[in-house]
């Protein structure tokens, strides 16, 4: 077979790192390196050593390379990968909290949170490219920084890292559920009892593949959503959430899979006449709860209602 040839290691752009091993026993050098590399995901550490950025002892590394006391490992980084038609914008931004590790948003409704090949502009990332000039050398891509997402007609809390190393850790925290997101929604009828949790795996719609659906078969994802009821108003009712997963769509699959879809949601819901007329769904991340990835001091944002939001409640209450 024709070996491909590439360019020689550690010439060109990017970034020779040089590491020792100094432990007594022998260990894998992929899980070394995600041990030692913080500022990297694994995901990350194991394309480096597929495609031969990785050296033991001047020889070509692999996953399983068993490392021993005095071996030097060097670690070639390219450059980050370029960003096509991501360019910033002075898109307006609510800045609840910002310091050099991270900044939280308190989102508008009708901003996508990164670009799509049909939404390649006036996206939260392009905002933030114009108001964070160092984000593109993060993640590479074309979404640089974020940890999570929120859907574009949802509003409310959303952390982006500015840094790798933070990208990574608070990545992790979403993961692990050290990371805590709740939200309100206004959802259609009165569930049963004062709180729950609504379990089922999401996947794709199996007709309408732009949709997501709670799926019986293979193809779905575990999720769990846990429900609080906070107010009544007639035929609506006032929810809070709290994700032990975050799907795609999954706090407005698991409400319309459950008999009670959020009002204004144009894609899972088919009540049609709402009380007032909303940006988007009536869904909102009130707080987000995270330890600082620098100093892992716990940290709690809130994000205020949008006036939208408060409208339709006063309305309800009037009922």
């Amino acid at each position: 077979m024709e070996k491909i040839s590439r360019q020689p290691f550690g010439e060109g752009e990017g970034e020779l790192v040089i590491l020792h091993y100094s432990k007594p026993l022998p260990m894998r050098l992929d899980r070394w390196l995600v041990s030692q590399r913080k500022e990297q995901s694994r995901a990350s550490i194991q394309r480096f050593i597929s495609e031969g950025l990785v050296q033991v002892n001047g020889k070509e590394g692999k996953a399983k390379t068993p490392l021993r006391n005095g071996d030097e490992i060097h670690i070639w980084l390219p450059p980050p990968e370029p960003l096509p038609y991501l360019k910033p914008e002075p898109i307006e931004l609510n800045v609840i909290y910002e310091d050099q590790y991270l900044i939280v948003i308190n989102k508008q409704a009708g901003l996508a949170v990164h670009p799509a090949p049909g939404n390649k502009f006036g996206t939260l990332v392009n905002g933030l490219l114009h108001h964070c000039s160092d984000l593109p050398g993060i993640s590479g891509k074309l979404r640089p920084g974020i940890v999570h997402r929120l859907d574009k007609d949802t509003t409310g809390c959303i952390v982006v890292a500015k840094t790798q190393e933070a990208l990574v850790n608070l990545q992790n925290q979403i993961q692990t559920r050290v990371a805590t997101r709740e939200y309100l929604a206004v959802v259609h009828g009165v569930p049963k009892g004062d709180k729950g949790t609504i379990i089922g795996d999401i996947g794709r719609h199996p007709i309408d593949r732009k949709k997501y659906a709670v799926v019986t078969d293979d193809s779905g994802r575990h999720a769990c959503t846990h429900w609080e009821l906070k107010e009544r108003f007639g035929d609506y009712s006032l929810l809070s959430f709290k994700l032990d997963t975050g799907r795609t769509h999954q706090i407005r699959v698991h409400c319309a899979h459950s008999g009670h879809p959020i009002l204004g949601d144009q894609t899972y819901s088919r009540c049609k006449k709402l009380p007032i007329n909303l940006a988007g769904q009536a869904l909102h991340a009130f707080q987000l709860g995270l330890q600082h990835p620098k100093t892992n001091k716990n940290m709690i944002f809130k994000a205020p209602l949008p006036h939208s939001f408060e409208k339709l409640l006063k309305l309800l209450r009037t009922i």
